[in-house]
């Protein structure tokens, strides 16, 4: 596939699988790319950055939520050529904690979120962006292992 530019280049993104209990914190989406669809937390990863530093800044940012106990979990390659800006973005999918339970979420971005709150990871809202869509139809568990 050849590449056309800036425009066309793969972007990184660090999303995260915020869990408490059995629940997976989940937000509508109001950005051009999966509009109204259900997504984690996260965003772009920026220059010099770890994926563990990216969690915990997008979480803060968008949740005003603070982690701990961040690892990662996965990797998705995700093209969405049929959209009106067609956009490549490889997706870094990490499990993080609240670092004190009694955090409550917050919507600091409503321009970018409807707001965000737990669910149920075997009765998920619809529709789901695209790349958490496709985790949630198979045999994926965002839970660790002592959880199951």
């Amino acid at each position: 596939m050849e590449n056309s530019g800036e425009a066309s280049r793969p972007k990184v993104a660090v999303v995260v699988f915020l869990l408490k209990g059995k629940k997976v914190l989940l937000g509508r989406r109001r950005s051009s790319v999966g509009r109204d669809t259900y997504a984690l937390p996260g965003g772009h990863l920026e220059f010099g950055e770890s994926f563990e530093e990216c969690a915990t800044r997008e979480v803060k940012e968008e949740t005003g939520l603070d982690i701990d106990r961040i690892e990662f979990v996965t990797v998705t390659n995700n093209v969405y050529s049929k959209v009106d800006k067609p956009v490549h973005i490889v997706a870094i999918f990490m499990r993080a904690f609240l670092a004190n339970p009694d955090q409550v979420p917050q919507n600091p971005e409503p321009d970018k979120c409807e707001g965000w709150d737990w669910y149920d990871w075997n009765d998920l809202p619809r529709p789901l962006f695209g790349p958490l869509e496709t985790m949630a139809q198979s045999d994926f568990s965002p839970f660790p292992d002592c959880y199951i």
